[in-house]
């Protein structure tokens, strides 16, 4: 299955995985039981594995750290690296030996690492933070530091192509750069080691990808104010947030995706490394995922991404999740899988179009993905401005290419540095930045707070689907809760 970035003409995000481990150190527990029946195999391994010759990458859980690494060396497996707080380990194996670990003492589930995934990107647009209220609460509210509601004191991760940290639409009042933390999944060869690297900060990682969904999305987030030549001004819906960018590449696979959310899980409360005060490389709260797999699907409660989320809201982290770009009509379920996770704290986002307005009364974008209209556990959670975007660009990026709206500015060498996209992929980084204005205003909210606050205080746009009674107030199988409203939301957290 082939993962996409979520703009308009792709699709959701990585499938998800299952129960924790038991409390404590997993490397330390005890020794596991043999299985009554072989662990499931995800369907991208069982895929593969019919016709497997040589040896693929496999993620195998483990009831603890401990029994994942037995498994693994019982069977003859080479190990290539693991995900310690989960208790998985990743290695090479046979068909043979993908079939011995199954019912090894303490193996819970066998994942593929080789399962491709793309960015889902498309359309061409330009949005303000005017129809979420974000700009009027960026102008009007503070937090609890006392300054304005920004997102300052706020480090969001982006998981995506890269990030041109030089562009200019990060840079701060002193020159320097937005980007505070810059850093590569390297999977070399592919699907058998990835590692998470890090990089100069002024080293751009989305021309190395030949990218430029990345760049574009962290603008989304934490673009800062900027007037361009023709005299429009942007800013992104965090302002004052930093960016922590993680490049997959342009074209990724399950594995990468998945190390990177592994490193914001050692690495969230210091993501710059120890003796970086928070003030210059704040705590990252926040983790942006604009990718996925085409057409939807189950949420597999088994999978590494899974419990990599659940960890991190369980750490005080939110993650949020494009819904995808697969339309739909409620007929069968075509959101993004991972963020159909009930966990408190995991985001999935539709696409609002307010058909450049700048109003609250607008449209679901055709194109954003539907979830089964009988079934509210995969429907989006809230919608988002994802259609006609404006946001950092190059001219020479693969994706800002396709854009038919090129905009210069500021300065007057910054020719073609923004340009108009559409899709999930641009409605998610809105949400990730109004999700660093509310830690802002409520540091001691949890991430079940933060989806709360977002859901009870959601505009109810009246396009598309009815909407229904649930937990949290009324919500729709095309736009969940209705469009976020960022002054609603604060009010919300109290």
């Amino acid at each position: 299955m082939k993962l996409k970035p979520l703009l308009a003409c792709a699709a959701s995000v990585l499938a998800a995985s299952a129960t924790f481990a038991a409390a404590g150190d997993p490397a330390s527990a005890g020794s596991a039981q043999p299985s009554a029946q072989p662990a499931n195999l995800s369907d991208f391994l069982a895929g593969q594995l019919a016709s497997l010759t040589g040896t693929t990458s496999v993620m195998v859980h483990g009831s603890s750290i401990a029994a994942a690494r037995q498994a693994v060396a019982a069977t003859g497996m080479r190990k290539t690296g693991e995900f310690t707080g989960i208790g998985v380990v990743i290695a090479q194996a046979s068909r043979s030996q993908v079939q011995a670990v199954r019912s090894a003492p303490g193996v819970t589930y066998v994942e593929g690492g080789a399962q491709p995934i793309d960015f889902l990107a498309d359309d061409l647009a330009e949005t303000s933070n005017t129809a979420t209220r974000g700009a009027e609460a960026a102008a009007n509210l503070v937090g609890a530091d006392g300054t304005p509601l920004t997102g300052k004191g706020v480090s969001v991760a982006v998981i995506d192509s890269g990030v041109d940290p030089t562009h200019p639409y990060f840079r701060e009042a002193d020159g320097s750069s937005a980007v505070v933390a810059n850093l590569k999944a390297v999977c070399a060869p592919v699907g058998e080691l990835c590692t998470v690297q890090r990089l100069p900060r002024v080293v751009d990682t989305d021309t190395l990808s030949v990218g430029g969904h990345g760049t574009h999305v962290s603008g989304i987030v934490a673009g800062r104010p900027t007037t361009l030549t023709e005299g429009g001004r942007l800013q992104g819906a965090a302002p004052a947030a930093k960016l922590v960018s993680i490049s997959t590449g342009a074209a990724l696979v399950i594995l990468g995706a998945d190390s990177a959310l592994n490193w914001v899980l050692e690495n969230h409360e210091a993501p710059c490394g120890a003796g970086v005060p928070a003030s210059t490389c704040p705590p990252i709260k926040v983790t942006n995922n604009s990718y996925g797999p085409s057409g939807g699907g189950e949420l597999d409660p088994e999978s590494a991404t899974v419990k990599l989320q659940r960890a991190l809201a369980a750490e005080g982290v939110v993650t949020v999740w494009a819904a995808g770009n697969d339309g739909g009509d409620g007929s069968t379920s075509l959101t993004n899988p991972p963020g159909q996770d009930p966990t408190g704290g995991i985001v999935s986002v539709a696409s609002y179009y307010d058909q450049d307005t700048g109003t609250r009364d607008g449209v679901v974008s055709e194109f954003s993905s539907r979830g089964l209209s009988t079934d509210a556990a995969t429907w989006p959670d809230v919608s988002a401005p994802g259609e006609s975007i404006t946001s950092s660009c190059r001219l020479y990026l693969a994706i800002c290419a396709t854009g038919l709206d090129f905009r210069n500015g500021p300065g007057v060498l910054d020719l073609g540095t923004f340009n108009t996209i559409s899709g999930t992929s641009m409605a998610a980084p809105h949400v990730a930045g109004i999700v660093a204005q509310l830690f802002q205003a409520d540091p001691t909210a949890t991430p079940a707070d933060i989806e709360r606050a977002l859901k009870v205080s959601a505009h109810k746009f009246t396009d598309g689907a009815a909407y229904v009674s649930g937990p949290l107030g009324t919500t729709s199988y095309d736009k969940g809760h209705g469009l976020v409203d960022v002054v609603g939301a604060v009010a919300a957290l109290g």
